[in-house]
């Protein structure tokens, strides 16, 4: 016993050398009370024009000769996406949002070499129009509890030095000295870590479930395919924080006894792949990557695979057997892919930021993450939240906050004069959730309960101005084109039942046609080879069960509520509302409208495609929208 715990005393000295080794740098930063700017350089703020910001800041500071005084990081996504570019001054943490770089100088005159802020320049709340100075106080970011994207905004993804000097590869170092790997597989289940790509198995148990299936090696894999329509959460975490997910593939392979990885990621995300290549090829040259790492004997190393953009390889079947060069297609699941997965051998496998989770966990113990969330969902939840919500970027918050929390509370609610109607979960194969259900807990067995998914994380608002006949169609369409066509019920059931919704949107459908749609759901859900064709049908389904009435205006009333199915509505002129200031004449694209200067308009209903320019044109009101049965039968007749 002496001797074994001298021997392991000797190895967690050694790994801790090791790791002190691999940290060059005493700090990454200048200390807390350095002038330090940070601008946001993920993938939305460099489209909104982060280089020319950057380029103009760099001159600045040279102009003024404070290059070495004023530390510059490029960070990784700061989450209020639409407020790119974005640009903090610590140690305030002064926020300054869509900049340009034309503002630059006088921010550094105001905000770096002096010490106030520039007014028109801050952040103002769109819901109480209050301008807003610091980073901490935008609501945004008030309300939420950050655990995998605690940093994300504050180091620069391409530094390992900056990742090490706020402890990162500390976990890994933990366990290698530990030398466990049951007691790591042991933790990370005690913890309820649940995988974060949509079904929610435990992390734990899939763990020990791969390490005691036997093989001639076992693989861990990371799912980066991230397809869904709105989505980019993995993909922030790769570009803002991609040491986080090398690190817990290393724990998970240290775990189950595997010594090569693969990172499964979208061929559309270039600035991600970049990013982990410069980030595995810095672990490789610490020690903390490859053979032998940090001395501990555990050797292993990862691939990249960049898929090529279909959504069926973000199933596990189908993703091994695109790595293995075959077509992404699924297989039946009565063979796990934790006992015959990758080339035949027990294979792990992980989105990001399950993976991501893995480290926060070693480092700060099981009890502390399952002190956050609910009974049967712990830690936090990322969420890409889109729509027509103030506040659209990236949210983390513990399970069990509500769906008002997040729309309300930090998304700002709707834009001003609209009115909440259905918010979308889990990617085109969640469910639509009505206003009713806003204060429903947001866990794994609520959201399932209620109709829809956690997903991935896609979470998608709508206002009135949509028409949920048109809304469900956009996602059947999108899972039905990208069916592998392996498998019957999913190649021709989804076909089929956008067929019934394509109906119903124009007006041709009828109360047999709804019950068909209900029929199909089931046939599709019941028969499909994997999950892609089995959840497909569930926003059909979640329209039907919530927004029935609004289905049925259109096949009973012909008639689309919101206004956006094209054949059923119709654009006419208020003859006493019009004044002839020919404002809508010069802008219908296909000269629809006729009549003189200061004469009353008329339209053409066989000229008009329901663009719906000569009413966002109008300055009085004059065109208005008809729908329903009187408005369609007289288009079509005329």
């Amino acid at each position: 016993m002496a001797a074994s715990k001298k021997t392991g005393s000797a190895r967690q000295a050694r790994i801790a050398k090791a790791l002190k080794a691999a940290f060059r740098r005493e700090l990454a930063t200048r200390g807390d009370d350095a002038v330090k700017i940070r601008v946001c350089a993920g993938t939305t703020c460099n489209a909104s024009g982060r280089a020319a910001v950057s380029c103009a800041l760099a001159a600045e500071l040279e102009r003024r000769g404070l290059t070495d005084k004023v530390q510059v990081v490029l960070t990784g996504c700061h989450g209020l996406c639409q407020e790119g570019p974005i640009v903090v001054i610590h140690p305030r943490g002064v926020f300054y949002p869509r900049l340009k770089a034309k503002d630059i100088a006088e921010i550094v005159e105001t905000s770096v070499v002096g010490d106030e802020v520039v007014e028109r320049l801050l952040y103002t709340d769109p819901a109480s129009d209050e301008k807003i100075a610091l980073e901490k106080d935008v609501p945004f970011y008030k309300g939420q509890t950050r655990l995998v994207r605690a940093i994300n905004g504050s180091i620069d993804p391409t530094s390992i030095d900056d990742y090490l000097a706020r402890g990162g590869y500390g976990a890994l170092a933990t366990v290698l000295a530990a030398d466990e790997p049951e007691a790591v597989i042991d933790e990370v289940e005690r913890s309820g870590l649940r995988g974060r790509g949509g079904a929610g198995f435990p992390t734990g148990k899939k763990w020990r479930f791969c390490r005691q299936n036997p093989g001639e090696k076992h693989y861990v894999i990371c799912n980066g395919d991230e397809g869904d329509p709105g989505a980019f959460m993995d993909r922030a975490v790769l570009e803002d924080n991609p040491h986080s997910l090398l690190e817990g593939m290393l724990i998970a392979a240290f775990a189950i006894g595997g010594d090569e990885g693969y990172i499964y990621v979208r061929h559309e995300y270039p600035l991600a792949v970049a990013r982990l290549r410069n980030a595995m090829d810095q672990a490789r040259e610490r020690g903390l990557l490859g053979a032998d790492i940090l001395g501990s004997g555990f050797s292993f190393d990862i691939r990249i695979n960049q898929g090529a953009g279909a959504f069926v390889c973000g199933e596990s079947t189908a993703l091994t057997a695109s790595i293995e060069g075959r077509r992404g297609m699924p297989r039946g699941k009565h063979i796990r892919t934790v006992a015959h997965g990758l080339w035949g051998q027990p294979t792990n496998l992980n989105n990001v930021e399950t993976y991501a989770n893995v480290p926060w966990i070693v480092t700060h113990g099981a009890d502390a993450f399952r002190a956050i969330g609910t009974e049967t969902s712990k830690g936090t939840k990322i969420f890409s939240l889109t729509g027509k919500v103030r506040n659209t970027g990236l949210v983390e918050v513990p399970m069990g906050a509500t769906l008002r929390d997040v729309i309300f509370g930090i998304g700002g609610g709707l834009r001003e004069g609209r009115t909440f109607k259905a918010v979308q979960l889990g990617g085109p194969s969640g469910g639509c959730l009505p206003a009713d259900l806003l204060d429903e807990p947001i866990d794994f067995e609520s959201l399932t309960a209620a109709g829809a998914m956690m997903g991935s994380g896609g979470m998608v608002v709508v206002d009135d101005t949509t028409c949920m006949v048109d809304f469900a169609k956009f996602f059947l369409k999108f899972t039905a084109e990208e069916s592998c066509g392996k498998c019957v019920p999913c190649r021709i059931g989804t076909t089929r039942m956008l067929e019934i919704l394509e109906r119903i949107a124009a007006g041709e459908g009828t109360v047999k046609d709804v019950e068909r749609l209900e029929q199909l759901a089931d046939d599709v859900i019941e028969g499909s080879l994997c999950q892609l064709g089995g959840s497909a049908p569930n926003p059909v389904l979640t329209t039907l069960r919530y927004f029935r009435d609004e289905v049925m205006e259109h096949v009973v009333h012909m008639r689309c509520p919101a206004k956006v199915c094209r054949p059923l509505i119709r654009y006419t002129i208020d003859t006493e509302a019009c004044t002839g200031c020919h404002v809508c004449f010069g802008a219908c694209p296909v000269q629809a409208i006729s009549g003189e200067r200061k004469e009353p308009h008329v339209i053409d209903q066989k000229l008009c495609i329901k663009c719906d320019t000569c009413r966002q044109v109008c300055k009085y009101d004059a065109v208005p929208v008809e729908t329903g049965i009187l408005a369609v039968a007289e288009g079509r007749q005329q």
